[in-house]
C-alpha cells in the first residue's frame, strides 16, 4: 500500500508541529510521499511565510532593501531548524535566493515558491527522506499551463528511483526551468497530482481540523462533521465557497479513484472525513451533506414577451457576454424571462455598457439588475431521493423571512442554489441548516 501525505502550512508552522508531522509519518511505513506547504502562522501576530515572500518580491521590484523581511523569514526557519535539531545550511539557501533576486529580473512565482522549497528540504533532512525538487516533476508548458502528461511521466520515473520522498507543493517548472506556481492553496493540487502519478492507494490531506464540516462554523456554531463525501459533492462545495481543498485538487484522484482523507495534525487519532467515488447510504443519514456560500454576484434580469419564440435569443445574449469577457455563473429562465447570474468582479465599470448592448442585440422589453447577491449552495447526494427537499429549504427561508432572488437546481439533483441579498445570507444559512441537517 502506498500513501501520499500533504501537510498544510499550519501543520508545519513551527518545530513543535514538525515533531507531530514526523510522528504521523513514522507511525505508518506506507506514508512514502510527503508534500509540504510553506510554514503558516505559528502564533498570533505571525505572518505566513508565503505572505512574507510576497512582501519580499514587492520590495525587490521597487528596489527597496529586503534585509528586514529576509530576517523575518530567516527567523521562522531558524526556529524550526534549531528546534528539530538538524544540520541545515539555511544561510546558504537564503543567500542563493537573494542572489537570484538581485542578479536577474526574477519572476514572482520563483520568489513565492521558496517557502515550500525550503520547508521541503528541511523536512526531508529531518525525516531522512530523499528530496525531489517539484520543478523536476511538476511540469508546465512554456505558456504556464500545467502539463499533465509530462508531469505523470516524471513522477512515475521519480517513484522508481526514490522509495521515500519529499516533494514541495505549490509549484513546478517549464522545460526551460522557469518556475510556475498554482493558485494559493495549490499544495493540495500538488499532492493530488503526485498521488495520481505514483498510483497511490490513499491521499491524506493533513490540516488543522478533524475533517470537513457541514457548514462554516463562524456562521453555525459546532456544525456536524461530514464523515463521508463523494468527489462530486466536494467539488460542488469547494467551488461554492467552502474552505475545504483547492477546487482543482479532485481531478487527478478522480481519474484513478484514489480516496482522500482530511485529517488533523494536532489530533492524529481523531477520525477525519473520507472523500471517495461512491459513498454508501447510511441509515438515518441526512439528505444534505453540506452548505456553502459565495458573495459578490449581480443578477441581470431580461424580460421579453414571447422570448421562447425568438430564435437565437440566447445566442445573442451569450455573444454579448463573450464580447465583453464576462463569465456566466448561472442562467435560470422562464418562458418570457432569463436571469444572468454574474460575479460582480466581471461587471466592474461595465454594467451600463453591458445593459445597453443587451438591449440593442436582444430588443428586450425590460432589463433590471439586482446587486449584492450571495449564492447559497445546498449539496447532498441523497437529495434526489427525498420528496419535498426543495419545499423544506424554501419553507425554512420563508419562516426566517428571507426573500429568495434566484433559484437554480442542477441536472444531477445534487445541489440546490438560492440567491439572497448579502446581508441576509448568514440568517438564510442558519435557517437551512437548522431545518435540514
Amino acid at each position: 500500500m502506498s500513501i501520499v501525505c500533504k501537510f498544510g502550512g499550519s501543520s508545519l508552522a513551527s518545530s513543535e508541529q514538525f515533531f507531530k508531522v514526523k510522528d504521523i509519518i513514522e507511525s505508518d511505513p506506507n506514508r512514502q510521499y510527503i508534500i509540504p506547504s510553506a510554514p503558516g502562522k505559528n502564533k498570533s501576530g505571525d505572518q505566513k511565510v508565503t505572505d512574507l515572500l510576497i512582501l519580499l518580491y514587492n520590495m525587490a521590484v521597487h528596489h527597496l532593501s529586503p534585509v528586514e523581511v529576509m530576517k523575518m523569514i530567516e527567523d521562522r526557519y531558524t526556529e524550526i531548524i534549531e528546534g528539530i535539531g538538524i544540520d541545515f545550511d539555511l544561510k546558504g539557501e537564503l543567500d542563493d535566493i537573494l542572489n537570484t533576486i538581485s542578479a536577474e529580473k526574477v519572476s514572482k512565482s520563483y520568489v513565492l515558491s521558496r517557502g515550500e522549497y525550503l520547508n521541503g528540504k528541511i523536512l526531508a533532512a529531518y525525516l531522512g527522506y530523499d528530496f525531489v525538487d517539484a520543478k523536476d516533476v511538476i511540469r508546465f508548458d512554456e505558456n504556464g499551463l500545467w502539463d499533465e502528461k509530462a508531469s505523470y511521466k516524471a513522477i512515475e520515473a521519480m517513484a522508481k528511483k526514490h522509495e521515500r520522498t519529499v516533494v514541495p507543493g505549490f509549484y513546478g517548472a517549464t522545460p526551460s526551468g522557469k518556475i510556475v506556481t498554482f493558485s494559493r492553496g495549490g499544495s493540495d493540487l500538488s499532492g493530488s497530482i503526485v498521488a495520481r502519478g505514483v498510483h497511490a492507494d490513499l491521499y491524506e490531506n493533513w490540516t488543522d481540523v478533524s475533517g470537513l464540516l457541514a457548514v462554516d462554523p463562524n456562521i453555525v456554531p459546532h456544525p456536524k462533521k461530514i464523515r463521508n463525501i463523494s468527489y462530486e459533492e466536494l467539488r460542488e462545495l469547494s467551488y461554492s465557497g467552502a474552505k475545504v481543498m483547492h477546487d482543482e485538487a479532485m481531478f487527478p484522484v478522480i481519474e484513478k479513484n484514489i480516496p482522500v482523507v482530511i485529517r488533523n495534525t494536532n489530533a492524529k487519532d481523531e477520525e477525519g472525513s473520507c472523500i471517495m467515488a461512491d459513498v454508501p447510504l447510511e441509515e438515518n443519514e441526512s439528505s444534505i451533506t453540506g452548505i456553502a456560500c459565495r458573495k459578490g454576484f449581480d443578477v441581470i434580469n431580461l424580460e421579453k414577451l414571447r422570448m421562447n419564440r425568438d430564435l437565437g435569443f440566447h445566442r445573442k445574449v451569450f455573444s454579448v457576454l463573450e464580447a465583453n469577457d464576462i463569465y456566466l455563473e448561472h442562467m435560470p429562465s422562464s418562458i418570457d424571462s432569463i436571469s444572468l447570474v454574474i460575479a460582480s468582479k466581471y461587471l466592474k465599470n461595465k454594467t451600463d455598457q453591458l445593459i445597453a448592448e443587451l438591449q440593442t442585440f436582444t430588443d428586450a422589453d425590460r432589463i433590471t439588475v439586482d446587486h449584492n447577491i450571495t449564492l447559497i449552495t445546498v449539496v447532498g447526494r441523497n437529495m434526489k431521493n427525498k420528496i419535498g427537499m426543495s419545499a423544506l429549504i424554501f419553507k425554512a427561508l420563508a419562516d426566517a423571512k428571507v426573500n429568495i432572488r434566484v433559484i437554480v437546481q442542477g441536472a444531477s439533483e445534487m445541489n440546490i442554489i438560492v440567491g439572497v441579498i448579502d446581508n441576509e445570507a448568514e440568517k438564510a444559512i442558519r435557517a437551512i441548516y437548522n431545518a435540514c441537517v
